[in-house]
């Protein structure tokens, strides 16, 4: 399925990424070293609860999971790098972790991703494969725009990530949002240019850029959900859900001003 938002529903759009945007800054400032992966879990219901707003994440069920997730925000650490599930484990000095977060209000879902690392100690190595995946969601979403295709913006995301050195999966990706938190079409983070669905304004997108240091190669935990590098390589995953508008893009999940 794919959606076209009308003008009152991209309203409502803006709303729900300004909120995604604000959990995870939130949770990022409260973050360091000795926190507890559960405890950025509660945080993240609490937040989600006290805007009235609801999670992507609990009943979420797909196939390439084991049940239902049964929490409201992905926490990966090191290693990990998509769909980490919270657990009982406290947050070291030169940790890298990445928060995923997929919230719904008033019917309309936005998803967004950040990466970082916990305390002191800041790898140079895991500080440049953050800022590679924000350059490369960067150019992702500037080559977002009417008549654009999808393989246009798998193209400039690619380019980026590849130039940095680092292999690139494409067994997941970006995706369309609207209604619901995962949509056509697939975005992979690498493709060939003038390939793909036709953007159109009114689409939500959600580009993420993710990558493992070393390999393309993934491994799935015992919790039949969290996916890590086969070689425990550090990872990363920044992510933005846009709308395609008129003239471009414009970035939904963005905090609001202070």
């Amino acid at each position: 399925m794919i959606e076209i938002l009308n003008d009152t529903e991209l309203a409502r759009a803006k709303v729900t990424g300004a909120l995604v945007a604000d959990i995870l800054q939130a949770l990022k400032a409260r973050s360091t070293v000795g926190t507890n992966l559960l405890e950025i879990d509660g945080w993240t219901r609490e937040m989600i609860v006290a805007a009235g707003a609801e999670s992507c994440y609990v009943d979420y069920e797909p196939s390439f999971g084991r049940g239902p997730f049964g929490h409201y925000i992905c926490t990966s650490v090191n290693d990990a790098v998509l769909h980490g599930m919270p657990h009982d484990y406290a947050l070291a000095d030169g940790d890298l972790l990445s928060l995923d977060l997929a919230v719904a209000k008033d019917g309309v879902a936005a998803d967004a991703a950040i990466s970082f690392v916990v305390g002191d100690t800041q790898p140079p190595e895991s500080l440049a494969m953050i800022d590679a995946t924000q350059r490369a969601l960067r150019a992702g979403i500037a080559a977002a725009r009417p008549g654009a295709r999808i393989g246009d913006l798998s193209h400039a995301i690619g380019e980026v990530l590849t130039a940095a050195g680092y292999p690139i999966n494409t067994e997941f990706g970006g995706h369309g949002i609207g209604s619901t938190m995962h949509q056509d079409p697939h975005i992979p983070n690498t493709g060939r240019p003038g390939r793909g669905y036709t953007l159109r304004p009114g689409l939500l997108l959600a580009l993420e850029p993710w990558i493992m240091a070393d390999t393309a190669q993934l491994i799935t935990d015992a919790d039949g959900w969290t996916l890590r590098s086969a070689t425990g390589s550090r990872t990363v995953h920044s992510e933005h859900t846009i709308a395609v508008t008129a003239d471009g893009a414009e970035i939904l999940t963005l905090p609001t001003p202070r």
